[in-house]
């Protein structure tokens, strides 16, 4: 047993220090959630069960959520309500590009980060939605830099040429573990197909960053830690995140090991002898959290 797995007896492991987060701001909570809810807005925060979001609300920082607050998938780490379109008649808010724009300037923000559920019952992939909001976002504040976290719209390129058509200046995907563990991980994803679309990322729009993130603690070893990053950095990727999985809810997959905060130090040092241009890892670090100064660390980094 590794000496970061924190145990007792034969339970699960124990929450250790490292891995928790203050909760405090709640007025800056709030005041956000009033703006987002009055504008029939989602946040990946809420929505995700993010352990930062005490923290980004208070620097008026969050993750717009679009496409819905339901997702057509069951991944088994994610939180995020599920939509059975048999079931479900979600159609897409035409006010919601422009409202995630209206609510970011409200904000003030120069870092705006858009992600999306994902929703295979749509033939796009809900990608011309997609790429409306940065478009929006675009037109309300032009100076602002503008960060798409997307699905991988079931492998087609020309959903992903159309959001990065919309002009991001970061395109990020995660793949979120290590093939051996998508089964059960994200059993509707593959592994080779999100590497596909980072790939295409990069070749399509060479000027944006490229970035992907992926959880540790869910029973991976050091060595597929490493041949996932070395993937990453193959297929162009330039900016990696990398951090703990927490169980959201019981329904949720257990976490396996809590992984102690040298070895995500570990694997950020590798990540960058590989050649990324910066790489966010510990324990409490989240695909869009500091994703502003994340970038900047990339920018300044040489190619």
């Amino acid at each position: 047993m590794s000496d970061s797995l924190v145990q007792i007896g034969g339970r699960r492991p124990r929450l250790p220090e490292w891995a928790r987060k203050s909760r405090t701001h709640f007025e800056s909570l709030n005041t956000l959630k009033s703006g987002l809810r009055q504008r029939h807005l989602h946040t990946v925060c809420e929505s995700a069960r993010c352990p930062n979001i005490h923290e980004c609300f208070n620097r008026s920082a969050a993750t717009f959520m679009i496409l819905g607050e339901r997702c057509t998938r069951g991944c088994g780490f994610c939180s995020v309500p599920k939509l059975n379109p048999r079931r479900h008649d979600v159609r897409l808010d035409p006010a919601e590009p422009a409202n995630v724009a209206r609510m970011a300037a409200e904000l003030g923000l120069r870092y705006v980060v858009i992600t999306s559920v994902n929703r295979d019952d749509l033939e796009d992939g809900g990608s011309e939605h997609f790429a409306e909001t940065v478009r929006e976002v675009r037109r309300l504040l032009p100076e602002a830099r503008v960060e798409v976290l997307t699905p991988d719209f079931c492998g087609s390129l020309d959903a992903v040429a159309r959001v990065l058509d919309a002009g991001p200046d970061v395109f990020n995907h995660n793949m979120e573990t290590v093939p051996r563990l998508y089964a059960r991980v994200r059993p509707q994803a593959g592994y080779r197909q999100s590497l596909r679309v980072l790939e295409f990322a990069r070749q399509h729009r060479p000027e944006a960053l490229t970035k992907s993130g992926f959880m540790a603690g869910l029973g991976e070893t050091d060595e597929e830690v490493r041949a996932l990053l070395a993937d990453l950095r193959a297929a162009g990727t330039r900016i990696a995140t990398i951090g703990q999985y927490l169980q959201p809810t019981r329904r949720n997959l257990p976490v396996v090991e809590y992984i102690a905060p040298e070895r995500f130090e570990a694997w950020r040092e590798f990540g960058l002898s590989l050649g990324f241009q910066a790489v966010f890892s510990g324990p409490l670090v989240r695909s869009s959290y500091m994703a502003d100064a994340v970038s900047d660390a990339a920018r300044r980094a040489p190619c």
